[in-house]
């Protein structure tokens, strides 16, 4: 939803009904995950996607339908031996998407959830998805520190806001069930938690060429990319122009008081590419003991084996020295700063989705998987 944001606001603003198709569930190889949308707007306007184009038309044709009747629905999509061309996912894997309509009228609360996202405020959307009908498309809008709107009971939104205030910490978009007066071991409702954390950040500890293409693909991948570098001669924003800081400081100190000021957390990924032992050695000793998402240094096979040996003796364990992605990224034989960057990336998404790295020709099993961590 997050890339649909801005279409839809301006037509709320405009007091436009917008049919609307959110994916809130998937299995096996579902080429769009958990919260992507698709609109349809005044006039007919589409935009975004629910799945990449398998089952866009069927998905149009019931969001235009909801917007004129202002029957919420929700519709399974998978393959289909009579007519998976149609409207079912030639992929092979199955979608249940929820088409509500949206309007000033039926989500008051839009306002406030759009301009938390522009700020990088944490805020869930918790919609009912499946349910009795005085129940479906209800919803409860929860921030760390408040609610609005209602999911029908004060029970269960009690319940619900203890739950999704948890997936809302970890950024997790998902489906809960619960009884009609919020027991959690019910299953007569189904919530969609929509959760708007802010982006994950990106740390690259390293004011090299290789950080500027590092920083380039960090921000194309949605993170909030920061470079770090003890000389200011080389940490300004000039040299990194896609990055959302540039900061100087000394690695270590730096990412300890992030740390300890609660800005580093498990989606986090850290980039080492300064590969100078009076930098990385006192760097990686408080990454590699961060519960973060991915740590990373950049440095040759004998420069990461120098490493480890002073890792050591500072009193790194195994377990916590296992982590380190050394020397940093996927064997793609890349040589330039942008290609190095992109084995990089590689490594990062591979590690959240669990991917092998091996290529997806001649493999068999499904193409998309769920979050690994």
């Amino acid at each position: 939803m997050r890339d649909v944001l801005g279409d839809l606001l301006g037509w709320w603003q405009a007091g436009e009904t917008v049919g609307v198709g959110t994916v809130v569930d998937t299995w096996r190889s579902a080429p769009r995950p958990a919260g992507a949308a698709m609109l349809v707007g005044p006039g007919g306007t589409a935009v975004g996607s629910v799945s990449g184009g398998c089952v866009e038309g069927a998905v149009y044709a019931q969001a235009e339908k909801v917007a004129r009747t202002g029957e919420p629905a929700l519709q399974r999509y998978g393959v289909s031996d009579d007519d998976a061309l149609a409207v079912g996912l030639t992929c092979g894997g199955v979608l249940d998407v929820f088409v509500e309509a949206v309007s000033q009228e039926t989500f008051p609360e839009l306002g406030q959830v759009a301009a938390s996202v522009a700020a990088h405020e944490p805020v869930a959307v918790v919609t009912c998805v499946r349910g009795p009908a005085g129940r479906l498309g209800n919803r409860l809008v929860l921030w760390p520190d408040r609610t609005a709107g209602s999911l029908g009971s004060a029970r269960l939104d009690e319940a619900v806001a203890d739950d999704a205030r948890g997936m809302l910490a970890a950024g997790r978009t998902a489906t809960l069930a619960y009884g009609s007066d919020g027991e959690r071991r019910g299953d007569e409702l189904t919530l969609f938690v929509a959760s708007y954390a802010p982006p994950a950040r990106m740390v690259v500890f390293g004011a090299i060429d290789f950080a500027a293409a590092v920083a380039r693909v960090g921000s194309f991948l949605g993170h909030r990319v920061t470079v770090c570098d003890a000389r200011p001669v080389f940490a300004t924003a000039r040299r990194f122009p896609d990055a959302d800081e540039v900061v100087v400081d000394w690695p270590h100190r730096y990412l300890q008081a992030e740390a300890d000021a609660g800005r580093i957390d498990e989606r986090t990924v850290l980039c080492v590419l300064t590969h100078d032992p009076k930098f990385d050695v006192p760097l990686l000793e408080v990454a590699l003991r961060l519960p973060v998402a991915y740590v990373g240094a950049m440095g040759s096979r004998r420069t990461h084996d120098e490493r480890l040996g002073r890792l050591r003796e500072a009193g790194l364990t195994e377990a916590e020295l296992a982590r380190l992605s050394s020397p940093i990224g996927l064997d793609l034989g890349a040589r330039t700063p942008e290609e190095t960057a992109i084995s990089i990336a590689a490594e990062i998404v591979a590690g959240r989705w669990g991917g092998s790295g091996e290529r997806l020709t001649g493999g068999e099993g499904p193409v998309h998987r769920t979050a690994h961590r």
